[in-house]
């Protein structure tokens, strides 16, 4: 590829990840609650409950009054305060999720208690409550308290049990075992549409072969929740980060083809299709004219030395891992009026293709395919299980695949 190439690579990635962060830079910030304009019905406390946290809540309540989730991630805190957010929380039916890279322990566990719906996917931690004041009926009154409010929330009284038995310089972190057993957990009833499974790029493909790739089937960051989902569902169906590529492209299965100004735009036209979109191919060298192309269910990874491709990754998605397509670039690994004689995989050309495009493509997705060459005149598609030289045939398009390992060149997080 030639240095402006690789530039306009540089740039064009630089681009998506400014643009999609300064898109996501507008949320709003009260104490250790925040919310996003682009996820109204979503709160977060990302650290410690102070003095203040209870009336920092209700204004973020304020802020975004169409709330229905609180995702948690805090080492405890206040226990006044504590109890007073976890009532706002109970008396609005709101649900509670502890994300899977985050702990929800000691005060914060009366939040997530307090959940209408309730999932734990990282960690939950309790301990009994520590001694603020050497008055022994202060203290009771404190915790008559707290256990008035865990029955108002139907807490299983194991996790009680469990919390009154550990030293406050202690932290007892449920298993997912106890979790089960306890019936820590308050879940939706499951949904048709809960049950789909995705297909993302992947590592499994032969080396001469092909990986089928798309984006998990997610939800927009700046619509409604789907029907049939409940809201930890709706939220958990959420892209929340990008996988950029490279040199890859995600063939066929447009959803639409588009002229964006840049790789930022594009991907902001991918994430608002609540429907379907699930990736994107952003071609760097087109800059008059359809550029950028929306992808549903079932593209093809090829290799295209101008294409820049993004893939929607959910929270409950691994990170991604390199894709391993056998490669026959259609701008550079093509020559014209060459033919490879012999080794073909057939005794007939491929009838299903009979363009150069199509025969290409045909020997990208054939795991035993190393080469093709494509007669024009004839429309005749040969592919190739080994090339035996090459000799000059006028009208005649080949190309050698070679194998070729694709890894995001930047993962960007989009919350």
């Amino acid at each position: 590829m030639r240095l402006s190439k690789c530039v306009a690579f540089l740039i064009a990635v630089l681009g998506l990840a400014v643009g999609v962060s300064g898109a996501l830079a507008e949320g709003k910030s009260f104490g250790p609650f925040s919310v996003d304009p682009g996820q109204p019905e979503v709160v977060k406390l990302e650290g410690a409950i102070s003095p203040n946290s209870a009336l920092d809540f209700r204004r973020a309540l304020n802020a975004a009054p169409g709330v229905k989730l609180v995702v948690l991630d805090s080492p405890g805190g206040s226990v006044s305060m504590a109890l007073l957010i976890a009532d706002d929380i109970f008396q609005r039916k709101l649900s509670t999720l502890i994300p899977a890279d985050a702990a929800c322990y000691s005060a914060c566990a009366y939040l997530f208690l307090a959940g209408t719906e309730r999932v734990v996917e990282g960690k939950l931690g309790v301990h009994q409550i520590s001694a603020d004041t050497p008055d022994l009926e202060t203290a009771q009154l404190a915790i008559s308290d707290i256990i008035d409010l865990l029955n108002k929330f139907e807490t299983p009284i194991e996790v009680l049990t469990v919390m009154f038995r550990t030293p406050s310089n202690s932290m007892h972190v449920f298993t997912s075992q106890e979790i089960a057993e306890y019936r820590i957990e308050k879940r939706a009833p499951a949904t048709a549409a809960s049950a789909e499974t995705s297909i993302a790029p992947n590592a499994g493909a032969a080396a001469a072969g092909a990986t089928t790739a798309a984006a998990p089937p997610v939800a927009s960051p700046t619509t409604p929740p789907p029907a049939g989902f409940s809201v930890i569902e709706s939220y958990a169906r959420r892209p929340n980060r990008v996988a950029v590529y490279a040199g890859l492209d995600f063939f066929g299965a447009d959803l639409s083809v588009l002229e964006t100004p840049d790789l930022a735009a594009c991907a902001a036209r991918c994430l608002d299709r609540v429907d379907a979109c699930k990736a994107f191919t952003f071609n760097a060298e087109t800059t008059a004219g359809p550029n950028c192309f929306l992808k549903g269910e079932g593209t093809i990874a090829d290799g295209n030395a101008v294409a820049i491709s993004g893939v929607l990754l959910r929270r409950s998605d691994p990170e991604p891992v390199p894709v391993v397509v056998g490669v026959i670039d259609p701008r550079l690994g093509l020559v014209r009026d060459m033919d490879f004689p012999g080794g073909d995989l057939g005794k007939r050309p491929l009838a299903s293709a009979t363009t150069a495009q199509a025969c290409r493509l045909a020997c990208v997705q054939n795991r035993s395919c190393a080469a093709f060459t494509f007669v024009k005149e004839r429309k005749q598609c040969w592919l190739k299980a080994e090339p035996f030289g090459a000799q000059v045939s006028t009208g005649a398009v080949s190309g050698r695949k070679s194998t070729t390992t694709f890894s995001p060149v930047r993962i960007i997080q989009l919350d």
